[in-house]
């Protein structure tokens, strides 16, 4: 039998992934055995540099870009513990996962130094448009490393690996989107620790947006 809470988790990954489909931003929780971190994600294709200002002011993480594994293979992506030969990667030590999704940093080629709102809005609309169609080439002479968007690349499954990355590349999918998803930590002002899942709510609710815990969106797409 259902209970409330199986409904309302539900009905939240339906409104999550529809959002994504009108090109909104979600707040997804990973899980408090995990991060208990609570990330702004946004479908690629629809940030504007507004959208950035709204990642650096209101959530205060790290602007990253996911990428599903079929297009990270496609353009060749490593995991940066894997291609820097230097000490500091040789024991990542991460107490909640097996591995960090870090890839390359990436301006477009079009950009001037590629920080600024909407340079970095640029470089992540053309990663979004870059996914539909990916190759090496065209990636190699489209985007420059290093740069001010951080890539992330995703495990192959939900079963695999259930961090930001994959949640959001899930969205996505469920969506008909593009698998490039943005991907951003919202910190708490007075702490500076990762925002409460309670105040991340109050968030979403102030500015009518989705909450969505991620234990949902992987039993559902898992």
């Amino acid at each position: 039998m259902s209970t409330s809470s199986d409904v309302s988790s539900a009905e939240s990954v339906d409104d999550a992934v529809e959002a994504f489909r009108r090109g909104e931003p979600v707040l997804v929780h990973d899980a408090a055995d995990r991060e208990g971190e609570t990330d702004l994600v946004y479908p690629a294709g629809s940030v504007t540099p507004e959208a950035v200002a709204r990642m650096r002011n209101d959530a205060g993480g790290l602007v990253c870009v996911a990428l599903s594994d079929a297009v990270s293979e496609a353009f060749d992506l490593p995991f940066v513990q894997a291609a820097v030969d230097h000490p500091l990667t040789d024991d990542h030590q991460l107490s909640y996962d097996d591995r960090s999704s870090f890839s390359l940093t990436v301006n477009h080629r079009d950009t001037e130094t590629g920080i600024t709102d909407a340079e970095r809005a640029l470089t992540i609309t053309e990663l979004a448009a870059a996914s539909e169609d990916p190759d090496a080439e065209a990636f190699a002479t489209t985007f420059r490393a290093p740069g001010h968007v951080h890539l992330l690349r995703a495990a192959s499954s939900l079963a695999e690996r259930q961090g930001h990355t994959e949640l959001g590349i899930a969205l996505a999918a469920a969506a008909d989107l593009p698998p490039a998803v943005v991907v951003c930590e919202m910190l708490d002002d007075e702490s500076g620790a990762e925002l409460p899942p309670a105040a991340a709510r109050a968030y979403a609710d102030r500015h009518g947006l989705v909450y969505v815990e991620g234990a949902a969106i992987a039993e559902r797409f898992a």
